[in-house]
């Protein structure tokens, strides 16, 4: 299967020397880059996030395979969506879908289903592919989509099945969650309840997220890729968190009444 970009023109420059250009402008030069065993990242428009998914990228040394998680905003028929074969397009160029980790990841979970269909509109995987092909001209990648109803157990399941294959591959891999924060409410009150989240996150506190997200009802669309995120890095041996940025949408428009937040983490 080829799949097409779904939001080029819309999200990011449909053109691939003007979305080069716009990349570059957000990308602090000579930036020191570590090495992590995950990312998180948001997935907005880039005027608004990709200041932040730019930060995050930028500051680390990028492997040749990465596992996206993203949360889906359409219902999905799938509970944890993955793609195992095919190629995705963007204007900086074509990725392949690493076959042979999908395959072992499916492996060790009998609840990820091969549904091609659910990543053929949604957004939040498909605008960070853009920025790994800025820092990083062939890798390959496994996408999977999840849905907004799956439960803590079906999450962590994930997180341990992507743990077990990457390790089974024995091959540097890079896990990456997208998801946004806190979506239009004031500013005062995105970043209290965001850093409730990014809290969680830095100690790398699964659970922990999965809980204040709920408890305080904290809008953040992307809190089960991260938290399926969290499991797998910490198996494979992360130990700390640390908040590369954080911003706003009133960071941009100047309208700090009703915001989205914007986070970018790295995990060792």
């Amino acid at each position: 299967m080829r799949r097409k970009p779904a939001v080029a023109g819309y999200f990011y420059p449909q053109q691939k020397r003007e979305l080069r250009k716009m990349i570059e402008s957000m990308v602090q030069p000579d930036q020191v880059k570590k090495r992590a065993r995950a990312l998180i990242s948001p997935h907005a428009g880039y005027i608004y996030s990709g200041p932040v998914a730019a930060a995050v990228f930028a500051s680390v040394s990028l492997p040749e395979r990465f596992v996206i998680l993203g949360p889906s905003h359409r219902g999905i028929e799938s509970r944890l969506a993955i793609m195992k074969e095919g190629i995705w397009e963007t204007p900086l160029g074509e990725i392949r879908v690493d076959t042979k980790l999908a395959e072992l990841i499916i492996s060790h979970s009998e609840l990820i289903t091969e549904d091609n269909e659910a990543h053929l509109g949604e957004h939040s995987l498909e605008v960070q592919l853009p920025f790994i092909q800025f820092f990083k001209s062939n890798f390959s990648l496994v996408p999977i989509c999840i849905a907004y109803h799956a439960s803590f157990e079906e999450l962590e399941q994930l997180g341990k099945a992507i743990a077990t294959g990457i390790k089974a591959l024995a091959e540097e891999t890079m896990i990456v969650a997208s998801t946004d924060m806190s979506h239009y409410v004031p500013q005062e009150v995105a970043k209290r309840k965001d850093f409730l989240a990014i809290n969680e996150i830095l100690k790398l506190e699964a659970k922990g997220l999965y809980e204040v997200v709920t408890k305080e009802n904290i809008s953040m669309c992307g809190f089960q890729p991260t938290v399926s995120a969290l499991v797998a890095a910490k198996l494979l041996g992360a130990k700390r968190g640390e908040l590369v940025k954080y911003q706003t949408s009133g960071d941009v428009t100047g309208d700090y009444r009703e915001v989205v937040g914007y986070a970018g983490l790295r995990i060792f």
